[in-house]
């Protein structure tokens, strides 16, 4: 008896090794797909893993192992090769980000010094160098004054204004047509969130992010300009953990900076800062991928992507700090201190670089510098605050009527299916109403240089100035400043989000440097300090109500003036738009654009605020018991099951168009693992290719006391099976389950009952989203 137990051990393990080596006829196709990392993991019960695909979400606690594996693989060896190779592993994250601030300066400095010319085209050239702006081409004369005609080498279009005018309005529509038209050039389709979404934006209805809507109901794509807009909802979304494919390859980078360089260039209300985080990203992108240790690891790539993005603000507006303090605060959901170190040096080489390439022509880094010689008294704290209070009142306004339009007025056919259209529209009305202001006719960073211009020095010759050196302000120069404002305000809602690059820094700080120069000349206030005082604080209360910045808002516009002095006086402005604005509207901007684009996002603080306002316990999440008999496999003791219910399994889920779901593995209810749906789409038609109808696949390995025959035509997936999903208690209250999928980056959870713990459901990420959308006030 004991004898034939242990032959029958011996052949079972004979078994397994026969399966192990009958995978080696698919060790071309799975060695092309998989990493030796993941292939490692494939002897483990961690189970190996694909490259993530469309709208995915990437599994943080596997990429983490795998990295493990990776590390210990590297830094265990002897030996001097070894130890070079093992200190070239641990400083490739520092050889990275030099390179990326380095490359993302480049291309900034490029974009600045075709901006700068390109826009200055609507008004004039310069008969000495056609591809200099104004300014490069007036400067070598005498200094440059933006309001001044005096400049011989700078040639205008014509003496009469009508004919000027209409030139700058003729360039103004060809630029934002040439912008809007190689934006097109981007567009892909994306596979749905959840059946029906496509472009409607969140799922609606029985559309249950589950995949558990009617059976005729046909999972619809989206369509996704890459290079329209800021980019930076969408890296929002990357950064938390979801996959939006082709979003960062090399083409977009270059029709980025090419719609960049022709948006900007119409006058329209729109900036280049926020396409510079784009930018910088997809530089981050293209240089984290030559190193294999961020290629293979989605977790690592995304450490390289956070710190990397903090190089575009630094390059936007000559701000290294402020840009690392904006991928902390308002960008990165998963930030360790590491990644801190590499953003702050990658922002660095990225101001270094910026320096010396000196795009300005000024030789300083700072944009805006000021010198205001003064400083507040006690009393200018109302008036700071009376600044915030309005700041965050039309950002809270703005976020709303932003919305409001971009779901309402963008959903008209011709708009929806002619975006060069609404490009065309927009430019004429910019152009229309800038034009005869002669403080909005200039680019958005120049409007904002020439009102927070200090006018102390009477020799200056900006029309600013000009206008401030009378004994009182004139009714015209008053009204310009009111027009500035509104118009600004206005022009800024309908454009943020028309299918071009484009930012919203710029506009708000516009908007509010309008309203404090404005605020500056009330009569109580003039001559006691100066109005670009407002200016600067108003500029940072109004991207503060707009964007929720805090922080990193604060020393950006330290970093951009120069002004130690002002840094009290810019957060009190900053800190009360934001409570205002959150009193208005919670979300801010870029949170706004992800629910108008449709992209899924875990915001985490606000999720457990959602879930807090009520008793809500995880089994509200569990998917309807049609959905769990259609995922859920059950496998016998002999660890295999026929390959045609798997196939079966696959169509199913294929017809969710949830492209991350998969199955779930059972023994008699109890939980066994997990298959993800890439894994075994990959098994039954790439290595399962050419068994027969009645094909085997095994799942698990037999139990030991099991004589198991194999067959030859048995298909070996064991590898890609996850034996270790984390679980919960269908009784847990919902906040643990948020807190697991935010901190843990889960991708699924297994529900199971309480006191038994058989199995009882399967929450994927997208399902709590969405769950989490229809709780929104």
């Amino acid at each position: 008896m004991a004898a034939d137990e242990e032959a029958a051990h011996e052949r079972t393990h004979l078994l397994a090794r026969d399966r192990r080596l009958s995978s080696v006829a698919h060790a071309p196709e799975i060695s092309s797909l998989f990493s030796k990392d993941e292939q490692a993991l494939g002897e483990t019960a961690v189970g190996e893993r694909l490259p993530y695909n469309d709208y995915t979400t990437i599994d943080w606690l596997h990429d983490l192992v795998k990295d493990s594996y990776r590390f210990r693989t590297i830094h265990n060896r002897k030996g001097l090769r070894n130890a070079l190779v093992s200190a070239f592993d641990s400083c490739q994250g520092w050889i990275a980000a030099a390179l990326i601030g380095t490359l993302t300066a480049c291309v900034a400095f490029l974009v600045d010094v075709a901006v700068a010319t390109v826009s200055d085209w609507k008004t004039g050239y310069c008969s000495t160098n056609w591809l200099a702006s104004r300014e490069m081409c007036c400067t070598s004369k005498s200094p440059f004054n933006s309001s001044s005609e005096s400049c011989s080498d700078w040639r205008f279009w014509s003496s009469n204004y009508w004919h000027r005018f209409g030139v700058y309005v003729t360039l103004a529509i060809l630029f934002g047509i040439i912008s809007s038209t190689v934006t097109l050039t981007t567009k892909r389709a994306l596979p749905a969130t959840a059946p029906g979404s496509g472009d409607k934006g969140p799922p609606q209805e029985n559309n249950r992010g589950d995949g558990s809507g009617p059976e005729d109901t046909a999972p619809m794509g989206k369509s996704i300009y890459m290079a329209a807009g800021s980019g930076i909802p969408e890296i929002k979304t990357i950064l938390s953990g979801f996959v939006i494919p082709h979003f960062l390859d090399l083409n977009v980078l270059i029709v980025k900076a090419v719609g960049s360089i022709f948006a900007v260039s119409t006058g329209m209300c729109l900036g280049k800062e926020g396409p510079f985080v784009h930018i910088s990203t997809c530089v981050s992108y293209l240089v984290a991928i030559q190193f294999p240790k961020y290629r293979d690891n989605g977790r690592k790539l995304r450490e390289m992507l956070s710190a990397g993005c903090s190089s575009g603000l630094s390059v936007a507006f000559g701000a290294p700090i402020g840009g690392v303090l904006f991928s902390y605060e308002e960008i990165s959901t998963y930030f360790p201190r590491k990644v801190l170190w590499r953003a702050f040096i990658c922002s660095m080489f990225a101001a270094m670089t910026l320096k010396a390439l000196n795009p300005t022509g000024t030789g300083k880094l700072v944009l805006f510098e000021t010198n205001y010689g003064t400083t507040y008294q006690p009393y200018h704290y109302v008036v700071f605050v009376l600044l915030g209070i309005a700041g965050g009142i039309f950002g809270g306004v703005f976020c709303k009527a932003n919305f409001f339009w971009s779901r309402n007025f963008r959903k008209y056919s011709i708009i929806k299916n002619y975006p060069v259209l609404e490009v065309f529209l927009v430019v004429l009305a910019t152009a229309l109403l800038q034009y005869p202001n002669p403080l909005t006719r200039e680019p958005g960073d120049v409007i904002i240089k020439n009102l927070l211009v200090d006018c102390g020095d009477h020799s200056r010759r900006e029309y600013v100035c000009v206008q401030e050196g009378h004994a009182e302000p004139t009714p015209e120069y008053l009204g310009w400043l009111a027009y500035g404002t509104l118009v600004k305000l206005i022009l800024t809602i309908v454009t943020f989000g028309i299918k071009v690059p484009s930012g919203i820094i710029i506009p708000a700080l516009d908007g509010g440097a309008f309203f404090g120069r404005l605020i500056g000349q009330l009569p109580f206030l003039a001559g006691s300090i100066s109005p670009g005082i407002f200016a600067m604080v108003g500029a940072g209360a109004f991207l503060a109500g707009v964007s929720r910045m805090t922080i990193s808002l604060a020393v950006i516009m330290f970093e951009l003036t120069g002004e130690l002095e002002f840094i009290v006086p810019n957060m009190i402005g900053i800190m009360v738009a934001k409570w205002v604005a959150d009193a208005l509207e919670h979300n801010g901007v870029y949170d706004l654009a992800q629910t108008v684009l449709g992209h899924p996002f875990l915001d985490l603080d606000h999720s457990i605020k959602l879930v807090q306002k009520d008793v809500y316990l995880v089994e509200e999440l569990i998917p309807p018991a049609q959905t769990m008999r259609e995922i859920t496999v059950e496998v016998p003791r002999s660890g295999v099951v026929p390959m045609a219910i798997l196939k079966e399994k696959l169509h199913q889920l294929q017809r969710r168009g949830l492209m991350d779901a998969g199955l779930v593995l059972t023994q008699q209810g109890l939980l066994q693992g997990y298959l993800a749906e890439g894994e075994l789409e990959f098994g039954l038609d790439t290595l399962g290719e050419g068994f027969g109808q009645g094909g085997q696949v095994r799942l698990l390995q037999a139990e030991p006391n099991m004589i198991d025959q194999p067959a030859q035509d048995e298909l070996d997936m064991s590898h890609f099976i996850d034996r270790t999903p984390l679980s919960i208690c269908a009784k847990a209250p919902m906040e643990y389950a948020v807190e697991m999928f935010g901190k843990l980056g889960l991708r699924y959870l297994c529900v199971t009952e309480a006191g038994s713990c058989r199995l009882v459901g399967v929450i994927i990420k997208k399902r709590l989203v969405v769950w989490l959308e229809e709780r929104q006030p």
